[in-house]
């Protein structure tokens, strides 16, 4: 049987085989792999070419065939054959997945010393594995690794090592040896990152993070990289919310994150200039209404600002419906006196929004002071006073002036 391997693979041996050859292709490529493998078999009854019992069994792997596997394989093992190799490990491999350890061992065993891999260093680490002879698994594991440096290897070899014989700092180290060298292929940054989490390292998950999201970034697949960027700024600003801010700003990602980075750590000048880019680039209206706020927060001299600060919640309103944005131009209109009945107006709006908020209250209450309604400012101040007290010197001033207000 063997002398067949010898045959040209451009020579047909029947009349019909290009035909059989389309008619499996044509079955895979409909997702029929049934029909697919019953062809390739009928093929290699025709021809005894082992190319057609590789796709067999390959497909009948695929299919979880596994009784298929062993009997078409242990039938069809053959030495002289070229395929001889891949033959008895499909029948190895095989044995394994049917849970009939002791044969798989055996043959696992004899494939191993004929052919001396690291495709059947692992297949025999998998056997030890499933039998719990984790130390065997590891031995083995590792040879297969160290003959030809695959982060799919790897990962089973540091599972063993973390979860089964608690090498738990060889496996890091095993990982880290090989993101240094070779980078995250093969799921190795991931089970890292995993291993870091476990033990709540964050320097280290921070560190396998960035690695990720570079790598990402420089083999162009987007959507893992946004997925390691989302990782990485959450724990950048769990740990240090001037770290996440230092890699916003040297990379650009996501200047929306780093626009909320800078209000929460309250620098206002930083998150003015961003805006103004911001809305520069997109026109975003609701944008150019937080620029109104941190343009008046920001400055000194706020009369100087107020005509532009007015200026650009006028035009943000006319298409927004924002009841921050109507209380804060509100506001403004009343405290400078500048049009106290619109400003009022403004509010009542905002309030009608949200009829608690102890701020929208307060402006309410110094709104209707300025119109002089005396009494109608005190009930209303009165509730922010019950609500926050007067640790706020805007609050308690106000307080002080609507009291007095006859």
């Amino acid at each position: 049987m063997g002398n067949k391997d010898l045959q040209r693979n451009d020579v047909k041996l029947f009349e019909a085989e290009d035909q059989y050859i389309l008619f499996a292709l044509e079955y895979e490529k409909n997702r029929d792999f049934y029909s697919a493998r019953q062809v390739y078999l009928e093929l290699f009854d025709k021809t005894e070419r082992y190319e057609y019992l590789l796709r067999f069994l390959t497909i009948s792997m695929q299919l979880s065939r596994y009784e298929d596997v062993k009997e078409y394989s242990y039938k069809y093992l053959d030495e002289d054959s070229s395929s001889y190799e891949d033959v008895l490990r499909f029948y190895t491999i095989a044995l394994l997945k049917l849970d009939k350890l002791d044969e798989a061992l055996k043959n696992a065993t004899v494939l191993l010393e004929k052919f001396n891999n690291s495709k059947n260093y692992e297949l025999i680490a998998n056997v030890y594995f499933e039998r719990e002879e984790y130390k065997q698994a590891e031995e083995h594991f590792e040879s297969a690794y160290i003959s030809n440096v695959s982060g799919d290897t790897l990962i089973n070899l540091v599972d063993v090592l973390y979860s089964y014989l608690n090498k738990k700092e060889k496996a890091i180290s095993y990982l880290e040896t090989h993101v240094r060298l070779y980078g995250c292929e093969g799921g190795v940054c991931t089970k890292l990152f995993s291993f870091y989490r476990e033990q709540k390292n964050i320097d280290g998950i921070i560190s396998i993070l960035k690695k990720s999201y570079f790598e990402y970034k420089t083999h162009g697949d987007f959507y893992s990289m946004n997925r390691a960027y989302k990782y990485l700024i959450a724990y950048l600003e769990q740990k240090n919310i001037d770290e996440a801010i230092k890699f916003l700003e040297e990379n650009r990602v996501d200047d929306f994150k780093l626009l909320t980075l800078y209000q929460k750590k309250d620098d206002k000048k930083k998150a003015l200039q961003l805006l103004e880019e911001l809305y520069k680039s997109t026109g975003n209206i609701d944008l150019l209404a937080q620029m109104a706020i941190f343009k008046f927060e920001v400055a000194k001299d706020k009369k100087k600002v107020l005509a532009d600060v007015i200026k650009k919640f006028e035009s943000a309103l006319i298409i927004l419906d924002n009841h921050i944005y109507q209380n804060f131009l509100g506001y403004l209109l009343i405290d400078y006196d500048i049009d106290i009945k619109r400003g009022v107006s403004l509010v009542e709006k905002a309030l009608k929004k949200a009829p608690n908020n102890v701020a929208y209250i307060d402006s309410y209450a110094w709104g209707l002071y300025k119109q002089k309604k005396c009494k109608e400012a005190y009930i209303q101040m009165k509730k922010v006073v019950d609500a926050i007290g007067l640790d706020e010197p805007e609050i308690k001033m106000h307080w002080n002036k609507i009291k007095e207000c006859k």
